[in-house]
């Protein structure tokens, strides 16, 4: 099977959204992508950071997944990162209401020996300097290094973020943080200046409205589902991801014709992921049930038209 390295944080969340509220429950970036890679025909590896009070049956329900977790270092004393949120009626808006960094703040990742030839990288929303000190240790060149980053990278380690948009193939944002790195209003204009600074390939997130892939002229676009229910949309854009990582990764065909495919694949994944809080609905999610969205993807975007 191919192998598909996670590198991102592991977390304890606090949710309240119109729908209800949370105690802290499972959260970060690997999780949510690693979970949602599991639904693929491939090894995965999370590279993270938790405290002495995270939880056993969380681990459990990783391993469960057949998520190596070598990589997953348990820092003795220590607490596991903490985010704190308050989303508004839209579900697009939301308030920070704490962000504890915690162990995170001095995360040093270490990829465990099985995974320095992984054939897809996904590096997750955390500081550049820690997504490149991860390429730094592969030992094989990577088919396939996926980049995930936000507006706060932007705003404090840009310097070290645009470092390592030169080592990327892929980067994924959303619309707000496409315009803000490149300055540009329009998205098509935005994407082209974004793949000037490395990436080949340009994923925007559009939350509610989909998502756009570029990659030189070519542009595709993936409607989200029109859902009857969102309760949260926390970790959508990491099950994305791991869908998207897990598709490519599981077809070893990294052409922007399997890319629109592995879009596809990932707007499927996430559009499950928001039905509950936190990973609750990734987790009792089978495969039936993904097949049969998928048939609804097809069903929504397909038309025959006389030219």
């Amino acid at each position: 099977m191919n192998k598909l390295l996670i590198v991102g944080s592991v977390a304890f969340d606090a949710i309240e959204t119109p729908f209800g509220k949370t105690d802290k429950i499972l959260g970060g970036a690997a999780p949510y992508i690693g979970i949602s890679a599991s639904f693929f025909n491939l090894q995965s590896a999370i590279v993270s950071v938790v405290g002495d009070d995270f939880p056993q049956k969380y681990l459990d329900l990783l391993t469960a997944r057949n998520i190596d977790i070598s990589g997953l270092e348990v820092v003795k004393g220590g607490k596991t990162f903490f985010w704190s949120g308050l989303y508004h009626n839209d579900l697009n808006s939301r308030d920070t209401l704490a962000t504890e960094l915690n162990v995170l703040g001095d995360f040093q990742p270490k990829v465990p020996q099985d995974f320095k030839n992984a054939d897809i990288v996904m590096l997750g929303n955390l500081h550049p300097l820690v997504q490149s000190s991860v390429i730094d240790q592969m030992e094989t060149k990577p088919k396939l290094v996926v980049l995930d980053t936000m507006n706060f990278w932007m705003d404090c380690a840009l310097p070290e973020l645009l470092d390592v948009m030169k080592r990327v193939d892929v980067i994924t944002i959303n619309d707000e943080e496409a315009r803000q790195l490149s300055g540009e209003y329009s998205l098509v204009k935005a994407a082209a200046k974004i793949q000037k600074m490395g990436p080949k390939y340009v994923v925007i997130k559009k939350g509610e409205h989909g998502a756009l892939l570029f990659h030189n002229k070519e542009v595709f676009f993936a409607p989200a589902l029109p859902l009857e229910e969102v309760f949260d949309p926390t970790g959508a854009g990491d099950t994305f991801a791991g869908g998207f990582a897990g598709y490519l990764t599981q077809s070893e065909n990294i052409s922007f014709e399997n890319m629109k495919n592995a879009v596809i694949y990932g707007s499927n994944l996430a559009s499950f992921s928001v039905e509950k809080f936190g990973t609750e609905r990734m987790v009792t999610l089978d495969k039936k049930e993904v097949v049969s969205r998928l048939q609804q993807f097809k069903s929504l975007t397909q038309f025959d038209i006389e030219l």
